[in-house]
């Protein structure tokens, strides 16, 4: 293992939650709605990236693509106007599900494999085009993990996330309500260094978003300070001080609710 990869693990290990905190939590801390994911699939078809880009200028015309996490396709539908068919790789079957949904109504065709990568990566054949959306922090062995991308591209890989840990910006809600500091790190230059020590030649963009609906917006703003209050591991009665400690990262935009940093930088990595 290089000391790229274990500095990336031993940062992404630090954000545990501690287990008094999490013992007491009176539901899981993780995972997001289907919904959320939909909509942020649906947000992608309409805005053009370089993530996109980048996967667009490797990818043949009815060329081939595989997606790894790829919740509602939210990396990988912008591509079915090129693409003739979209390999999703997810955890989560009503991921899948969601995934499956958009890509017929893109009009490409979709295989759903269910599982973690890179333990069912021998299930997948190589395709043109890897992409990869906001997954790497949720990988701590990232070393694997991105040679396994690497050995399915036949042509080039395309990995998108967040310039920080996608939970930095609660980084004070955690101080506030638990007395909590929480790591600076990982980051996606941490995450480039594993690629290079890895021998991969990974390029660099990145881009500032400006919040609409970030974190893929929400009907209700119970519902958001739902979001805030479970990573939180808070009970409901807490929603008043949530939301007090927000301020303006609790917002309305157009017909729904938003919670999180107004704006952030967004990186692209990626290797032929």
């Amino acid at each position: 293992m290089s000391r790229a990869d274990d500095r990336w693990r031993e940062q992404l290990e630090a954000w545990a939650i501690p287990e008094d905190i999490l013992g007491a939590a009176p539901e899981s801390p993780w995972g997001l709605s289907v919904e959320c994911f939909r909509r942020r699939a649906e947000a992608g078809d309409r805005e053009t990236t370089p993530t996109t880009l980048r996967a667009l200028e490797a990818l043949p015309v009815e060329g081939a693509v595989l997606d790894v996490g790829v919740g509602g396709g939210a990396t990988s539908l912008p591509l079915a106007g090129r693409a003739a068919s979209i390999v999703g790789v997810d955890a989560h079957p009503d991921m899948l599900e969601a995934f499956v949904g958009g890509a017929e109504k893109a009009g490409v065709a979709a295989r759903a494999v269910a599982g973690s990568w890179p333990e069912i990566a021998s299930e997948v054949e190589p395709v043109d085009v890897v992409v990869c959306g906001h997954v790497f922090y949720n990988v701590p062995a990232l070393a694997p993990f991105a040679l396994a991308l690497h050995d399915h591209a036949r042509r080039r890989v395309v990995v998108e996330l967040t310039e920080h840990h996608p939970l930095d910006w609660m980084r004070d809600l955690w101080l506030r309500f638990h007395g909590l500091e929480r790591p600076d790190g990982p980051t996606a230059d941490d995450a480039r260094a594993v690629l290079t020590e890895l021998g991969l030649d990974a390029h660099r963009e990145e881009r500032t978003v400006v919040s609409r609906h970030g974190g893929g917006g929400f009907a209700s703003r119970e519902d958001a300070l739902h979001l805030i209050r479970r990573r939180l591991c808070l009970p409901a009665d807490r929603d008043d001080e949530i939301a007090e400690a927000l301020g303006g990262r609790l917002r309305r935009i157009d017909d729904l609710w938003d919670v999180g940093p107004e704006e952030r930088t967004v990186v692209t990595l990626w290797w032929d």
